[in-house]
């Protein structure tokens, strides 16, 4: 069974378990993977600040119209992931504990003074539409780094489709690759089509970067997470060999890129968090483990 397949299968074993009505993605049609609500693909019912910050995104991960289902209602959702993962410590607060399961700091020294999902980072300020980082951290005043950020995956990266590279008119703007001269390099590599990486969405990655590296003041203002579900087989062993040389590529800039699988990140959790926040972790363990 293709990763892709095995992914969205176990997924949809999990809500059978959990009793969910599943339905199709319209109506009737197509695979039935889809919750009736978007709550009941959620740990906890998504919040008004959540949804007001999801919906002002540009991915329209909840919009649906007459029997279509939004994209936050599949299972195998990648909207629906970073929101069960880091939804509960946007509500409760305690930012430290999940920044720093992310390796992002120590924890207690409790760097961060909010989070925002779908947070843009214009590289054109005039530009219809700006990189949508999946997570945010906004830290406070006088901290190293201005932002946190997480771009998160789930079953696309294994799922066939080939991605596009980076347009042409990035690259006519010398000032945004200021310091940044290896990646301007891949960039060109892979402008306008990338056929260097099959998994690894190395020019949605590099907009991050130039988005991240202009809001934040530098390059040395942010870090970059790249949380990914790993997989066995050859297309994991693949997707870990296109993030190891787009990290090396970006250390030799001195970008703050790192990745994390999100297996890794939920037994950070596990170990650390289960005690005081049990039903969250039994909830990402029973799911996503």
């Amino acid at each position: 069974m293709k990763p892709n397949q095995y992914l969205k299968e176990k997924q949809i074993q999990w809500a059978l378990n959990q009793e969910l009505e599943l339905r199709g993605s319209d109506g009737d049609r197509g695979v039935r993977a889809y919750t009736s609500t978007v709550d009941e693909n959620l740990f906890e019912p998504l919040s008004d600040e959540a949804r007001e910050q999801i919906s002002s995104g540009d991915g329209g991960e909840l919009e649906a119209k007459g029997e279509q289902r939004s994209r936050m209602q599949a299972v195998h959702s990648s909207s629906a992931l970073p929101v069960n993962i880091f939804q509960y410590w946007q509500r409760n607060g305690d930012l430290d504990a999940i920044t720093s399961a992310c390796g992002f700091c120590r924890l207690g020294s409790s760097p961060s003074a909010e989070l925002k999902f779908e947070k843009k980072f214009p590289i054109f300020e005039n530009a219809r539409k700006h990189p949508n980082l999946d997570v945010a951290f906004v830290n406070k005043p006088g901290s190293r780094y201005r932002f946190f950020a997480v771009e998160s995956k789930f079953t696309e990266t294994y799922g066939g489709r080939s991605h596009g590279g980076l347009k042409p008119i990035y690259l006519r703007d010398h000032s945004i690759w200021r310091g940044l001269p290896n990646l301007r390099k891949l960039a060109s590599v892979i402008s306008p089509a990338d056929d260097q990486f099959d998994h690894l969405h190395a020019a949605q990655l590099i907009k991050h970067i130039l988005g991240l590296s202009r809001v934040s003041g530098g390059k040395d203002r942010f870090r970059l997470l790249y949380l990914w579900n790993d997989v066995f087989g050859g297309e994991g062993i693949q997707h870990r060999k296109e993030i190891d040389r787009f990290m090396e590529i970006a250390k030799q800039d001195g970008v703050r890129f790192q990745a994390l699988t999100c297996q890794d990140l939920i037994l950070r959790l596990a170990d650390k968090q289960r005690e005081d926040h049990p039903e969250y972790i039994r909830y990402l363990v029973d799911r996503y483990l």
